[in-house]
């Protein structure tokens, strides 16, 4: 009896990329023959849908703007056996999948993604490159581990890492939030150097360099109040203990000296931030509490599902 084909799925989220879908999907559908390609719609108010369609690809859509919700559309919708993520701007370089999938296999890895190695100037702004490197840094002080290129959109996955992830952010975090997923459940995980190249004529990025930045910053700041709690709550209690100490101290040596307390309000101020403190300790310690059982939940989610299925 001979095993099944593997299923491979290509998802291409868009929003108005008429410049741009029909080279993806040719390029995909010449790279991995055998893979069916889904391209999401995000409301595109140009020629997109379209221009997909005549290319070959499954072309559906998704009503809530911003790639987080197409992702989560896409997650939900699409069943196969190893997943290809992968903007539809044809920055990405479509001959790299069978190495990455070839990797996924090999390696029984849950996902590879592809750091990208930009081979024009006009590829990688400056200022998207400084905020990489930035929130990579920082990704990988929260969390102990990190990846070279968090906000890459070149990823593979296996089923069992699509079906465990619970989407959550709404937009361009969704990069963020796939790599915390994989720290947190400490997957099997590589990545690859991949060429990346400029968008193309009459495509434009819709990311906004600050805004979207700040959004992801956010986006790490949430997950690890939510994923470390007992850290996050304990770092700001010892904050803020260490303020109230030092609040006291004149009070105290006053007190001591001259038996009076003249500075009343430093007085209540200071026992009034311990009392935060406290109370942010015991809230990290029953926050971290849930916060295992929410792992624990996801992890079981996650040894559910067959790794492969055949």
């Amino acid at each position: 009896m001979t095993s099944s084909p593997i299923r491979i799925a290509v998802l291409v989220p868009c929003f108005n990329e008429a410049a741009a879908i029909a080279t993806v999907v040719a390029d995909f559908r010449s790279t991995l023959p055998m893979a069916e390609i889904y391209v999401y719609d995000n409301n595109s108010s140009d020629r997109t849908v379209e221009i997909a369609r005549e290319a070959g690809a499954q072309v559906r859509s998704e009503r809530h703007q911003g790639k987080g919700h197409v992702v989560r559309r896409m997650f939900a919708d699409v069943e196969a056996d190893i997943y290809l993520l992968v903007d539809g701007d044809a920055t990405y370089d479509a001959a790299s999948a069978p190495r990455m999938i070839e990797m996924l296999i090999a390696d029984h890895l849950d996902m590879v993604v592809a750091h990208r190695v930009d081979q024009v100037d006009a590829a990688y702004r400056t200022g998207h490159r400084t905020g990489n490197w930035l929130l990579t840094g920082f990704l990988t002080t929260v969390f102990g581990q990190g990846f070279e290129d968090i906000l890459s959109g070149y990823r593979v996955f296996s089923r069992r890492f699509v079906k465990s992830f619970p989407v959550l952010s709404d937009g361009f975090e969704i990069e963020t939030e796939l790599s915390v997923h994989a720290l947190e459940l400490a997957m099997p995980v590589a990545e690859i150097k991949t060429p990346y190249y400029a968008r193309p004529e009459g495509s434009f990025s819709k990311l906004n360099t600050w805004r979207d930045g700040f959004r992801i910053l956010g986006t790490i700041l949430k997950l690890y109040r939510s994923e470390k709690p007992l850290r996050f709550f304990g770092t700001l209690s010892i904050l803020l203990a260490t303020v109230s100490v030092a609040l006291s101290i004149p009070v105290v040596i006053t007190y001591v000296e001259e038996g009076l307390v003249p500075r009343l309000p430093t007085a209540v101020l200071s026992v009034g931030i311990m009392l935060v403190a406290v109370i942010s300790m015991f809230a990290g310690l029953i926050l971290d509490t849930v916060s295992r059982g929410r792992r624990e939940a996801k992890l079981l989610r996650y040894l559910a599902e067959p790794w492969l299925t055949r």
